[in-house]
Parts: structure tokens; C-alpha cells; sequence
């Protein structure tokens, strides 16, 4: 489902698809000029690469380096504390369709997270890792699994790339914990789990299109094979009532109002 963002409002139709599907495609909702200048931005921040920042080999992934002595061991998987590194990320958190999108989901008081993405994913021909079936809110601490993570395409995104791949409906499902390995990922051997992963759709993304995806929706990433770097700017939001749990990581960092 792609809600054309050029709309005044976020509509009804696209607001039934984000709950019955958990994500929603924003058409163009970035404009071209702020696009470029957090490429140049992200750019920048990646040679020389400015901390902090997470490592492909650090992850252990499939397909990431064996560690950071290794061949690649130096690629950047995310720019982290993407918000504090230049007032241009805090341009891109607020663009209108993506705000009003929030505020319909989530109610008038949103806030950005700067504990959980708030980062630049960055995906590098050759280094790149894949990212198993996975649910966000697994490894949060909110008072209540409802939180919406925005993914702005800087540039096209396609299965070639690593664009994300999710299981429509999945944040509806209330799985047995045996269902998930000790990393809380899918385990792909099980039959009940091999049908939700055969429902997967990979979401194309344009260059300014922006997916909103539920906390909850388990999703999923493959490597870059392509020769270009994929970027990725992905903040995470949540209702200004929905308070992470005192003393976890979700607390460490105070939240951004929107």
C-alpha cells in the first residue's frame, strides 16, 4: 500500500492499511533538497568515519566480517546518535506527512526516541550483513508495544540493495517464545515459521519515500549487491504516555517532543 504523502492528510485507507498490514509506504514525502543535504551529511560522517558508530563486525550477521582485524572489519553498519550530529536530522524527524502521519497513529503528542535506530544504516557493497526475521520491540522497554519507526529512502531501494523485507500482519501475532532463537530471531527450521516467512514482501522503496513500520512487524534485511552504498536514515517514535521502563536502555537517553 503507498499513500501518495503529496495529500493534504494521512487518510483513512492508508491508516486501516498500517493497522491491518503494520506498515505504510509515505510517496515522496522527503523533499529533494533535504534528501540531499543528509547524503552529503551521511556522507561526510563516513570518510573519515566520526563515532559513534556500529561495525558490520560487531553484529556477527550473516555475511558481516569475522571481526575488525578482518578484511572489511572497519565497515560501518550505522552512524548512531544520528539526531545529535547536525540540526538537518532534526529538519528530516519533522517533515509534515511524516509527522501527521504519527500524530494519526499515535495521537497529538509524539515523541523520537534517541535510544532505539536513531542511526544512519549504512549498507557497503562486498561488507554488508543480512538481517534475520525480527521484531523491534523485542529488545525494548516501553509501557506499551506501540511504537512506529520511520525509514527514509535517500535513495532507491530494492531487493539487490537490502531494502527491508517484513511479514504483513505479523505485529498482530502473539508468538510462543520457542518460536525464537536465543537472539530472539525466527527460527527458520520450525514449519509454522516457515509459513510466515513464505508471506514476506520486500518494500521497494523511491528516492523521498518514507515506511512506517509497527514495532511489532517482524522484518527482516538482506546484503548489498549492488557496488553503490545504501543509506538510511530510521528514527523510531512513540505517544508522549507511552514512557520507557525506569533503569533499561529505552531510559538511558530522554526522548525528542515532535
Amino acid at each position: 500500500m503507498a499513500h501518495p504523502a503529496s495529500d493534504s492528510t494521512f487518510n483513512e485507507v492508508a491508516q486501516q492499511h498500517f493497522q491491518k498490514k503494520g506498515f505504510v509506504v509515505l510517496k515522496k514525502a522527503l523533499p529533494t533538497e533535504l534528501r540531499q543535504a543528509v547524503v552529503a551529511l551521511a556522507t561526510k560522517h563516513l570518510a573519515p568515519l566520526m563515532a559513534p558508530v556500529e561495525y558490520e563486525a560487531d553484529v556477527g550477521y550473516p555475511g558481516a566480517p569475522s571481526d575488525r582485524e578482518a578484511d572489511g572489519g572497519q565497515t560501518a553498519r550505522r552512524l548512531l546518535h544520528a539526531y545529535a550530529r547536525d540540526e538537518v536530522l532534526d529538519r528530516l524527524v519533522r517533515i509534515p506527512p511524516v509527522v501527521q502521519a504519527l500524530r494519526t497513529l499515535l495521537g497529538p503528542g509524539v515523541e523520537m526516541s534517541q535510544c532505539h535506530h536513531n542511526c544512519i544504516m549504512t549498507k557497503h557493497p562486498g561488507y554488508s550483513s543480512a538481517t534475520l526475521w525480527h521484531q523491534d520491540i523485542r529488545y525494548w522497554s516501553f509501557d506499551k508495544p506501540e511504537l512506529i519507526s520511520a525509514w527514509y529512502a535517500l535513495g532507491e531501494e530494492n531487493k539487490h540493495n537490502g531494502a527491508l523485507q517484513v511479514i504483513p500482519g505479523s505485529h498482530l501475532l502473539d508468538l510462543d517464545r520457542g518460536r525464537l532463537d536465543g537472539d530472539l530471531f525466527l527460527r527458520p527450521e520450525l514449519p509454522e515459521n516457515q509459513s510466515l516467512i513464505d508471506a514476506q514482501e520486500t518494500v521497494a522503496l523511491d528516492p523521498g519515500d518514507v515506511l512506517l513500520f509497527h514495532c511489532r512487524l517482524f522484518h527482516a534485511a538482506g546484503q548489498n549487491l549492488t557496488d553503490q552504498v545504501k543509506l538510511t536514515p530510521v528514527f523510531t517514535f512513540h505517544s508522549a504516555d507511552n514512557l520507557p521502563i525506569p533503569q533499561t536502555r529505552s531510559a538511558r537517553f530522554g526522548s525528542i517532543k515532535i
